[in-house]
């Protein structure tokens, strides 16, 4: 039977070769892709066929007829659900071996000079690989008139309601679940997608894990916010370790979490946290990395590869709060950082004020509109240390680094495709000399990875 003569519905056997870029399991039937979620490496499966493209399929795992040994039961009751972790059903040690097979493939795929000969080092995991996420963002809705809060299930607008979430840090479980509860008590109104109606959209609640702090933010459809006063004195008298209250509006239609406004309820504007001995800010809409614990490794990792000297300059970008720059403020001879949001570089500014930090300049715009300035000016790094979000590096900024390069160059990912794709450029004026995966994120199929790059 040829794949053109399959239909939906259909259930055939197969053989799984390994993990794709989203922990779903890949094997071939008479030479075409097929892509199951929940399957793992070197499993006998039978899949019901659920889309026929011309040149893949994709199907729904229906029975294992032998397990992979590194199968495991999921110990969350919604992991199926959810969608929000891909990989509980895959012992942990196998997880790190999946996440350096990962980078291996993407490199495979983008080819940049001399891949072949990189070093691959082994992915760093964590002691407990659970409870580690400092923040959670939960949706609202009604659902026969109970307020529940959770997350999406993947790819629809379905609520899985959550109230324990093995990934989340306990302290933001536990206020998500006490915010939830007053918001039933006083019966508020929340938003409806459908009638775009409704006040209370999103609950975001972040921890400081160094701190034990708490802040809470309701991201509300308006700037109204009814019983403001009676939530505010339930929430003091029973959750002590809340000492910040915040409301961010987002009125427009958009799958996007917060708006640009943000209003100050009660307590501080920010919490604490330190990394590394660094004690930092952290505004509602500041980014920082979920999972401290590792943030520490990941930030060390990176130290490691830029082997900073005392009298080198060094540019931050895609600084956020200062969290990287910061930690090799006091080795270099100046830090530069940029970021394109005004709070986490205001942030960053108080955050090296209080670290009694002279030698570093934040700025707020891109990557790719001020490094080509500073050059300009003048100002040459010595090193630049860049970590993009998922989509990469920008390509304007990617042209100003290799029309002038630095001594050497960090680059920190969360994306293994789109860093592939970037060492194509990198590789023609740098050379690389390893890259470290380091697991952020136990029990999903996202890998952060360390490059240390030299100029040839």
């Amino acid at each position: 039977m040829t794949t053109q003569q399959l239909k939906e519905g259909q259930t055939i056997p197969l053989k799984i070769k390994r993990l794709g870029i989203n922990g779903e399991g890949i094997g071939y039937y008479k030479k075409t892709i097929v892509f199951v979620p929940g399957a793992l490496p070197k499993e006998d499966i039978s899949v019901e066929i659920t889309k026929v493209s011309p040149r893949f399929l994709e199907g729904q795992l229906k029975k294992i007829v032998k397990a992979a040994p590194e199968r495991v039961i999921p110990p969350c009751p919604v992991y199926e659900a959810c969608g929000g972790c891909q990989l509980q059903h895959l012992a942990y040690p196998a997880q790190l071996l999946f996440k350096k097979d990962l980078l291996k493939q993407s490199l495979n795929k983008f080819r940049p000079r001399n891949f072949e000969n990189y070093s691959l080092l082994k992915t760093i995991g964590m002691k407990n690989p659970w409870n580690y996420r400092n923040k959670a963002q939960f949706q609202l809705r009604k659902i026969d008139d109970e307020v529940e809060a959770g997350l999406y299930q993947a790819d629809s607008h379905r609520l899985v309601p959550i109230d324990d979430c093995l990934v989340q840090q306990p302290a933001t479980t536990k206020v998500m679940n006490a915010l939830v509860e007053l918001l039933n008590k006083y019966q508020l109104p929340i938003y409806n997608e459908r009638k775009n109606s409704g006040i209370f959209r999103t609950l975001m609640v972040r921890v400081g894990v160094k701190t034990n702090e708490v802040q809470v933010v309701f991201i509300t459809q308006s700037v109204k916010f009814p019983q403001k006063k009676a939530l505010v004195d339930e929430i003091t008298q029973q959750l002590p370790e809340v000492v910040s209250i915040m409301q961010n509006v987002q009125n427009k239609r958009t799958s996007i979490v917060m708006g640009d406004e943000t209003i100050h309820v009660w307590g501080k504007e920010s919490i604490e946290e330190q990394i590394n001995e660094v004690t930092f800010d952290l505004s509602p809409r500041a980014f920082f990395q979920l999972n401290p614990e590792q943030t520490e490794v990941l930030y060390s990792e990176a130290l490691k590869a830029l082997d900073i000297q005392p009298n080198e300059t060094v540019v931050d970008a895609y600084c956020g709060v200062g969290t990287i720059g910061l930690s090799i403020a006091k080795q270099a001879k100046e830090v530069r950082g940029m970021d394109i949001i005004p709070a986490a570089i205001e942030d960053a500014k108080n955050n090296a004020e209080r670290l009694g930090v002279s030698n570093t300049h934040y700025e707020v715009g891109t990557a790719e509109e001020l490094l080509p300035k500073w050059l300009q000016s003048g100002f040459k790094p010595d090193a630049i240390i860049v970590d993009p979000p998922r989509t990469g590096l920008d390509q304007k900024l990617l042209k100003a680094i290799l029309k002038q390069p630095p001594k050497k160059m960090v680059y920190i990912s969360c994306n293994v495709s789109t860093l592939a794709k970037d060492l194509v450029d990198l590789a023609k004026v740098f050379d690389v000399q390893y890259l470290q995966s380091v697991d952020m994120f136990p029990q999903t199929a996202r890998c952060e990875v360390v490059v240390k790059l030299t100029k040839r």
